[in-house]
């Protein structure tokens, strides 16, 4: 639970709590979430109270022991290339090296400021209508174009945000700024876009975007953002600690209503409060995940979103300035051997539609793009149009560079048959563009 702090506007972003972790991941881990929402109203200057949510974790993924460093690494120095300048830069030293980058990647990172506008269920008027009640809160962003794209988590900028600014790493603040769009709350994948529609003469720098499927157990890497919603690009080092984590969220108000994030970097990085929508770079400064969540009752267990399931979003809103998800409408478990052996299947990597529990919220979505090609709970999507899913390949980052109305040609193991099916692409539902 985040403590008050008096004199600062109100700071609350996103975080998951693990209460324990174990070495094999456990279907009935307890999370705690933290949103942007239910603070404090703005109109009380002084106070700030960070409202903490109860999760249910379901943490499937790859582990791994860890691997090799690099030669140069092990040897006590690191070749930086390409995104921190026009030549290679050796570095003889981890700090130089960490200071480096974030000389180099600062410039890209901004801190997201929110007000938001909701409906207070205990306060009622004359006639017993609930009256508006008005909350600010802060967080992370990533600059994708010079001319004003940035990119961050879903939940820094929810549903009720009135007003956006964001924060240079300088200390300028723009202040006209517009939400492209968002993922909705059913969603997997947790991210929204930003766009600056005046920056004052200021060049923005973007980002260098990397490939995470070429990241593996072990690799370093650098947290940047807006910790606690005022220190500005706070940098933080770690390892990447495994891969394919899957998280179900539910808050602590009683709410029927939860949130699944699937395939994340887990990582040992500190990632802070106010981090959600930052950078998560790689040793040549270049993006490979979004920061996400953390597990605050565990000693560094971070969780990032790998940037390749969000590229294709990035290159539709870029070119287009439109913010349209692909939408094949199934909730899916990121195959490891020990989900395998749970269910006796004959495959140890691809998406398994696993059974639900809740007829509420079945695997596959009633009348989604899948239901209607045949998919089934229980079945395994091995490939999408001839790529394998696996460790590096997720189903999210094989169809996110696809738009909505593109055919594509999944391959899908029922019981011990394999079968190919053809599904059209729909648009994700209730995901806003505005």
């Amino acid at each position: 639970m985040a403590s008050r702090n008096d004199n600062k506007r109100a700071q609350n972003i996103g975080r998951y709590s693990v209460s324990s972790v174990s070495s094999r991941p456990s279907l009935n881990q307890k999370l705690k979430f933290d949103k942007l929402k239910n603070l404090r109203p703005a109109q009380r200057k002084g106070a700030a109270l960070a409202v903490a949510f109860l999760l249910l974790a379901s943490v499937f993924g790859y582990g791994g022991a860890w691997l090799q460093n690099h030669d140069e690494q092990s040897s006590g120095s690191a070749i930086l290339t390409g995104t921190v300048g026009s030549q290679k830069k050796v570095v003889t030293s981890t700090s130089q090296l960490i200071s480096q980058i974030a000389k180099t990647v600062g410039p890209s990172v901004v801190s997201v400021n929110v007000d938001i506008t909701g409906s207070s269920n205990s306060g009622f008027g004359l006639f017993g209508f609930s009256q508006p009640e008005s909350e600010q809160a802060a967080g992370t962003g990533i600059i994708i174009s010079k001319d004003g794209l940035i990119m961050t988590n879903r939940h820094v900028v929810p549903e009720g945000t009135t007003k956006v600014s964001v924060t240079l790493s300088d200390g300028t603040e723009l202040k006209d700024v517009s939400v492209v769009g968002r993922t909705s709350s059913s969603d997997n994948l947790d991210v929204a876009f930003l766009k600056v529609n005046d920056t004052k003469g200021h060049k923005l720098t973007p980002a260098t975007i990397g490939d995470s499927s070429t990241v593996q157990v072990g690799d370093d890497v650098v947290a940047i953002g807006n910790a606690l919603g005022q220190f500005q690009n706070t940098v933080t080092s770690g390892i990447i600690s495994g891969y394919g984590r899957s998280v179900t969220a539910s808050d602590s108000s009683g709410s029927q209503e939860s949130e699944n994030l699937d395939n994340l970097f887990q990582t040992d990085a500190a990632i802070n409060e106010g981090n959600s929508g930052g950078p998560l770079v790689n040793l040549n400064g270049q993006v490979i995940g979004m920061n996400t969540a953390t597990a605050g009752n565990a000693q560094n267990i971070g969780f990032a979103i790998p940037i390749n399931d969000i590229k294709g979003l990035i290159d539709q809103v870029v070119k287009s300035g439109n913010f349209a998800r692909p939408y094949l409408g199934v909730r899916y478990v990121p195959l490891t051997a020990d989900v395998a052996n749970e269910y006796d299947l004959s495959v140890q990597k691809g998406a398994f539609i696993a059974p639900s529990s809740d007829p509420t919220n079945p695997s596959v979505v009633s009348g989604s793009p899948a239901d209607k090609a045949g998919l089934k709970e229980s079945d395994v999507i091995t490939q999408v149009d001839g790529q394998d899913i696996d460790q590096s390949h997720s189903l999210t980052s094989l169809l996110s560079p696809h738009q909505p109305g593109d055919k594509v040609t999944l391959t899908v193991l029922r019981g011990h048959d394999t079968t190919h099916v053809t599904v059209t692409l729909g648009d994700m539902p209730s995901a806003t563009n505005q």
